[in-house]
């Protein structure tokens, strides 16, 4: 039988191959350049787009219809298909940390180099709720470790529909807290911790970020959000012209979507969707990004206009050629490895300006 070890080494391998071919065989497998929104499509990822249907394909005539648990392993085996291996020299140390109603797993990231206290990341992974784990997100924390120079605690909050919201926003409110009181034991600057997130752990970065504003509470230093989702039950737009074909869809969105928030975003509760908050004042420095192919794109983009209208710094990326996940498929796509390795940059310019004297208690605008 074989092992799972073996069958991720073989497909990395595949995948290797695959993507080093030259690039007039990339275009010749991945098909006609695609031009859409005045944006191009990068080349690596329409080729990963095709090579992923071929997979489905074939995954469907050996598992059919696989049952959560299988699809959550699948995403963790995917994540390492594409992780870059470059970074193998960032220790990692599995611990646990405090959630919303009891201990709950993370992993804390420390790069080479970083002696005593620095700042830190508390990061929270994408999968819409309803997949992800710390495994799956370990790539992509060594390489944020690595490029930001900081340590990194990747948490794995409950998932949906087993725990639907507001069991992650609870755990993530909850694991951030826990990082600032314990900031000594997990070698962190108080006044440097950080949130991130990408897709769904996005949304929790920020969502904690403004909660803790909300509450008067000391925020994050600065807030990470790749591609995330700010706007459930949103329809048109972004979520029709790049609803099909480029990974994410907008009918998947929308059952995962279902599974987080199964009565929907509660009229009296705008935590489920940030983007309609009434005042995001107060909220720290934040890095938004989005992608051209992505679903949730305008929805990113019109909380980062939002967040300016507040008075908060926003640094806003559109990747326009990317797909929504492209910080997982960095070995594959170097639009994608830039892009990433861009909010790396971030993160750590964000956090040297707060370490020049930049306080982290919020100061909320009068109404």
């Amino acid at each position: 039988m074989v092992t799972r070890s073996l069958r991720v080494l073989v497909l990395r391998l595949a995948i290797r191959f695959l993507f080093g071919l030259p690039r007039p065989v990339k275009r010749l497998l991945a098909g006609r350049e695609v031009r859409l929104d005045g944006q191009v499509l990068d080349l690596d990822l329409q080729l990963l787009n095709r090579a992923t249907g071929w997979l489905a394909r074939l995954n469907a005539a050996q598992v059919g219809m696989a049952a959560l648990a299988e699809q959550r392993r699948q995403a963790d085996d995917a994540a390492e298909l594409a992780a870059e291996g470059v970074f193998d020299d960032v220790v990692a140390r599995d611990l646990e940390v405090a959630g919303a109603v009891g201990p709950i797993p993370a992993r804390l990231y420390t790069p080479p180099g970083v002696d005593g206290r620095s700042g830190l990341l508390v990061y929270f992974h994408g999968g819409g709720f309803v997949y992800g784990s710390i495994a799956s997100a370990d790539p992509l924390c060594r390489l944020l470790a690595a490029q930001a120079g900081v340590r990194v605690l990747s948490v794995e909050y409950r998932l949906a529909p087993e725990f639907p919201y507001p069991a992650a926003l609870d755990d993530a409110v909850a694991a951030f807290r826990f990082a600032r009181e314990h900031a000594e034991d997990l070698g962190a600057e108080q006044t440097l911790i950080a949130v991130g997130g990408d897709s769904a752990g996005g949304n929790l970065a920020l969502v904690v970020a403004h909660q803790q504003a909300v509450a008067q509470q000391p925020v994050p230093a600065f807030v990470v959000a790749l591609y995330p989702a700010t706007d459930a039950d949103r329809s048109g737009g972004s979520r029709v012209a790049f609803g099909s074909g480029f990974g994410l869809t907008s009918a998947v969105l929308a059952e995962m979507e279902l599974m987080y928030l199964p009565e929907g975003v509660p009229v009296d509760d705008d935590r489920g969707a940030i983007l309609r908050a009434k005042d995001l004042s107060g909220m720290p420095p934040v890095y938004l990004s989005t992608a051209g192919y992505d679903p949730l794109r305008d929805e990113g983009e019109e909380l980062a206009e939002r967040l300016r209208e507040a008075g908060v710094p926003v640094v806003a990326r559109r990747f326009a050629g990317l797909v929504h996940g492209y910080a997982s498929f960095t070995a594959l796509s170097r639009a994608a490895h830039d892009a990433t390795f861009d909010a790396a940059s971030a993160l750590r310019a964000g956090l040297a300006l707060t370490g020049s004297g930049r306080e982290t208690r919020p100061v909320l605008r009068s109404a």
